[in-house]
């Protein structure tokens, strides 16, 4: 395993950076080589959904693995987008959005969304909350009203109030260190 430290002067114990936390400044942040850090990220492993919106050039779709349910009560969930994403726009501005949660047969569907946020074609699709596009076939779909928008770097996180979901069956679609993969089997 390889090892990316700080260099000493950048050192805090945990205490002192948790009581200066708040007034830190960008100059004491550490600074890690992206390739590296987007590596380590990736040892992560997560779903992939695809999330749709109607925007004003029509509907619009990204693959994004950033997903996370927040609250059962109020239901929210979240997911982010890259600043320097072509389809930013799109979602930053869009109040509804779609969060589709693909299953293990869907590695083609996130790869088309990755690639192309326009390409609709030959998907069965009807239209959710605020003309969203929804997507046929996901495990879990679940249509959002964006409740809260939180700048974070060089990713806008978007937080949704589920307003209608639907769910199937199957197993999921997973992602780890920029390989698509399949749970063998779930331990008990």
């Amino acid at each position: 395993m390889e090892r990316v430290a700080l260099t000493s002067d950048l050192l805090m114990s945990r205490n002192s950076m948790l009581a200066d936390a708040g007034n830190r400044s960008s100059a004491a942040l550490p600074r890690f080589d992206r390739k590296t850090l987007r590596g380590a990220f990736g040892r992560f492993a997560t779903g992939l959904t695809v999330v749709t919106a109607a925007s004003e050039d029509g509907p619009v779709g990204i693959t994004a693995n950033s997903f996370s349910s927040v609250s059962l009560d109020p239901p929210l969930v979240l997911w982010s987008i890259a600043r320097s994403s072509r389809r930013f726009a799109a979602f930053a501005d869009a109040s509804f959005q779609a969060i589709h949660i693909l299953g293990a047969d869907q590695m083609d569907l996130s790869r088309r969304f990755f690639h192309d946020g326009r390409d609709f074609t030959g998907l069965g699709t009807s239209s959710g909350i605020g003309d969203v596009p929804l997507i046929d076939g996901a495990l879990a779909r679940l249509e959002c009203e964006i409740v809260r928008r939180v700048d974070c770097g060089d990713h806008l996180v978007l937080i949704g109030e589920v307003r209608a979901m639907e769910t199937g069956d199957g197993e999921p679609l997973v992602f780890s260190a920029g390989r698509y993969g399949i749970l063998a089997a779930f331990v008990t």
